[in-house]
């Protein structure tokens, strides 16, 4: 395939999730649902332009990194196009799953992931509220797939195709579907866990098309009619201005570290989880999970 190919592979897809989005923002509006919300909206186009510009910029360096580690060191082929296609997809999906986890569960990645969560929202435009400068690193985790025998050019296209994918679990308006597609894909509900703020959702359900990674490394979390999302971060942004919300977390991060006296534990604020502090005064998602199971376990034993 060809890098032509790959911008009409884009360019359509990207254009049907835009006609979907806006759609579903009649709906919403006609329904008073309040999925959506101008400013909300507004702020997700700021940040898609931005991601836009940083991946314009990496678009050159990604590909060429990834076609000289095709070309010089792969090590097999795969002459059958339908096992090569399924082999690529199902290896991207489980290193985007990775990339994911690495934004959830270390600080330094997660400030710059957080904006993908910011939105109280949640519709198809959430899906373009890109985390700015993820395009930086995130051809990293795709080296691997040059280097086993997968084409710079397929993998971009296997990544863009998971990713529309990915764009249309992004909404309120599909309830759960089957059994089997809910067991095996990422679907509208698995995704509505992962942007909720409840504690109980925290860091879960991290894949882009399938579910399965989660449920095979312990992140997955269904969807309980008792414990109704509630959309954005635990702890509210309050200055969303253009700058703030995209460094906010970098700032917090650089704080957090100036309070620590030691080089290791100004390390660990980097490389360890969001809510990990030297002094015990904040909570990781995991600690807030085990305070929540014991606060039922003890309400449980009450009853």
């Amino acid at each position: 395939m060809t890098e032509t190919t790959l911008n009409s592979v884009i360019f359509y897809l990207f254009g049907a999730i835009i006609i979907l989005s806006l759609i579903e923002s009649y709906f919403s509006y006609a329904h008073d649902k309040k999925h959506y919300e101008s400013k909300d909206t507004l702020t997700t186009i700021y940040l898609m332009s931005v991601n836009f510009l940083v991946n314009v910029v990496m678009k050159s360096g990604t590909y060429l990194l990834l076609d000289y580690c095709f070309r010089h060191y792969h090590l097999f082929t795969i002459p059958n196009v339908f096992l090569y296609w399924t082999v690529l997809v199902l290896l991207q999906d489980f290193l985007y799953w990775l990339l994911h986890a690495t934004g959830h569960y270390i600080r330094l990645f997660w400030a710059v992931h957080v904006t993908h969560h910011s939105s109280e929202h949640f519709n198809l435009t959430t899906g373009f509220r890109s985390s700015v400068f993820e395009p930086m690193y995130r051809l990293f985790f795709f080296v691997p797939l040059s280097l086993m025998g997968f084409s710079a050019i397929d993998i971009l296209i296997a990544y863009y195709v998971t990713q529309i994918y990915g764009n249309l679990v992004h909404t309120q308006t599909i309830g759960k579907l089957h059994p089997v597609i809910e067991y095996i894909f990422v679907t509208p509900s698995h995704h509505r866990v992962h942007h909720a703020s409840n504690y109980r959702y925290l860091d879960k359900n991290m894949g882009m098309l399938l579910i399965l990674w989660d449920r095979i490394f312990g992140t997955f979390q269904e969807e309980l009619p008792e414990d109704k999302v509630r959309y954005g971060l635990v702890k509210d942004l309050e200055n969303r201005g253009p700058v703030n919300i995209i460094f906010h977390e970098f700032i917090a991060l650089s704080q957090d570290m100036k309070k620590a006296d030691s080089l290791s534990d100004k390390l660990k604020y980097l490389l360890f989880a969001p809510g990990w502090s030297h002094d015990g005064h904040s909570q990781t998602s995991k600690d807030l999970q085990r305070q929540l199971e014991a606060e039922e376990n003890g309400a449980c034993l009450e009853s």
